[in-house]
């Protein structure tokens, strides 16, 4: 089988757009892949974290991820640090990084500027040589990326091909796989720019885990355009076709068969039905997350587990990528 790895900081709440654009994405790959999906603990902490809620978020990633139908027996499912592999190879891949292919990152610009007030981390500079490593480590066929780490994944493949012309064939150039309608789900209140789960509102998105009277609040006071018509038209009506995608991607019909259902209808009976079908979508889920809250060692046993398996994959190209550069081994 071909290989697929990705991965999710434990940062925010997972919300609409992540289930869409990638955990939906991920059980439909485990079926065909052989896949490795990490929880990316050591890449949060470019940011300030709360110890405690770290450690909380992680383990809700985790059982969102298997209430959401990933499988421990088809997949492996781990935490990024606790596979040490992951920071080794960072720490190698950084040492054929040039400084300015990090520097002209666009999130590195972003965030650096973000961060400019209380000091920029070299931790957040670091971030795409270490997401090198995540991928490396696995020999992936295909990464499953959105469209804002396409340039993180052509680092990945740079670095892949300056090794292999120093060192000799070492690793592959995996290759993104985009999921092209729906992959970049916008905000709620802003529909210029993507739900995220650093949003300074939560009315921005609906988190995987929101009650129903959340989802029915947020889904009617998420913005709408100009006009009363209800067709998609990202330019002209970018808040609509949103929820048009968001819609569709739920419910099954294309975006043109939903427009014509509700040609004569008005914004409040369109979001009406739309919270109705994000409801029901996530109701297994949550009520699946509500079963794996109650016992989490079950869950920390599925992250064991798949560190185990994971750290034997990621020790054997360790040990390749040691002997090509010359380091000494003595055990």
């Amino acid at each position: 089988m071909k290989i697929a790895v990705s991965g999710v900081k434990p940062s925010g709440e997972l919300h609409l757009g992540n289930y869409l654009g990638a955990i939906k994405q991920f059980v439909k790959l485990q079926n065909d892949y052989k896949t490795y999906f990490f929880i990316a603990d050591l890449h949060a902490l470019t940011e300030p974290q709360d110890p405690d809620l770290l450690t909380q978020q992680t383990l809700e990633v985790a059982a969102v991820y298997c209430a959401a139908g990933l499988d421990p027996t088809k997949t492996t499912l781990f935490i990024q640090s606790h596979v040490p592999a992951h920071t080794e190879l960072g720490w190698i891949l950084n040492t054929i990084t040039p400084l300015g292919e990090l520097e002209r990152m666009t999130q590195f610009k972003d965030k650096a500027q973000k961060q400019k007030k209380n000091g920029v981390l070299t931790g957040l500079l670091n971030y795409p040589t270490l997401m090198a490593a995540d991928i490396l480590l696995y020999q992936p066929d295909v990464v499953p990326v959105g469209e804002d780490q396409i340039q993180h994944l052509e680092l990945t493949r740079t670095l892949a091909r300056k090794f292999n012309a120093r060192f000799g064939a070492t690793f592959k150039e995996p290759k993104a796989l985009l999921q092209k309608e729906g992959a970049r789900i916008m905000g709620l209140d802003d529909p210029t720019k993507k739900m995220m789960k650093s949003a300074s509102s939560k009315n921005n998105y609906i988190a995987l885990l929101d009650s129903e009277e959340d989802i029915r609040r947020k889904i009617k006071s998420a913005v709408t355009d100009s006009g009363k018509e209800i067709r998609y038209n990202s330019d002209e009506k970018p808040a609509i076709s949103n929820l048009l995608i968001i819609f569709s991607k739920l419910d099954g019909r294309d975006i043109t068969e939903l427009g014509a259902a509700y040609r004569e209808k008005s914004y409040a009976e369109f979001k009406s039905d739309l919270a109705e079908v994000i409801i029901k979508e996530l109701e297994p889920l949550q009520k699946k997350y509500r079963e794996l809250a109650k016992d989490p060692e079950q869950i920390i046993e599925i992250l064991k587990q798949g560190a185990e398996n994971a750290s034997r994959v990621a020790s054997a190209t360790m040990q390749m990528v040691r002997e090509k550069i010359g380091l000494l081994k003595c055990a």
